[in-house]
């Protein structure tokens, strides 16, 4: 039985000691990105082009212009600038989860929202 339990805290305690995953946010602030979803069982592409206070999405060859405000280093609320619905007129809160050389993950929701979803976008360039 001790033998066990030294080995379950011998793990537990590789656990706890092993790095936090990385969160290099900076590097994401500007430049183009490509975002995939799967919608209605299809998947989806976005590409943005995203400066210190305005990003470009361009979904199925429609361009959309945002706001961006950034919180801190790792969140960021972006306004769409010209909004057609109701839906359109809510602000998007994205927070950088983790980060890669090449890409974030990142949690969105619109502000009011309690539901979250999880994406991953790719630097492009």
């Amino acid at each position: 039985m001790s033998k066990a339990l030294l080995s379950l805290c011998f793990i537990l305690l590789l656990v706890a000691c092993s790095a936090p995953p990385e969160r290099n946010c900076i590097r994401f602030k500007t430049g183009d990105f490509e975002f995939a979803t799967e919608i209605n069982g299809e998947l989806k592409k976005t590409i943005f082009q995203r400066s210190e206070t305005i990003e470009i999405d361009v979904f199925e060859g429609k361009k959309d212009t945002a706001s961006v405000r950034w919180i801190n280093d790792c969140e960021y609320v972006l306004k769409n600038l010209n909004p057609k619905n109701k839906a359109e007129e809510k602000s998007i809160h994205i927070k950088i989860l983790t980060t890669t050389d090449s890409s974030y993950t990142f949690e969105y929701n619109a502000i009011g929202d309690t539901r979250k979803f999880k994406g991953t976008a790719f630097k492009i360039h």
